[in-house]
């Protein structure tokens, strides 16, 4: 890999890091519930926290992976902008 390739590389790992801010609790059965109000529905647990953050940072890339299968929208155009 030339230095350009590899500059290239790191711009693009910073430009997709994303940071959220999460709530953690713990359930009344011991494990910790963790939660992204940024991302409604994006729910996670874990036995311990650190577990529960690990869960919940698989939990963000999956509700973030682009959508496929529209076949669920029954009405409208479906348009693709990059920010």
């Amino acid at each position: 890999m030339h230095n350009s390739q590899i500059i290239l590389y790191v711009l693009i790992c910073k430009i997709t890091t994303m940071k959220f801010k999460v709530i953690i609790e713990e359930g009344e059965d011991g494990w910790y519930v963790v939660e992204v109000p940024a991302l409604p529905g994006c729910i996670s647990q874990g036995k311990t926290k650190k577990e529960a953050l690990e869960n919940i940072k698989e939990a963000i890339e999956l509700y973030l992976e682009p959508e496929d299968d529209f076949s669920s929208i029954s009405a409208g155009q479906i348009a693709e902008v990059t920010v």
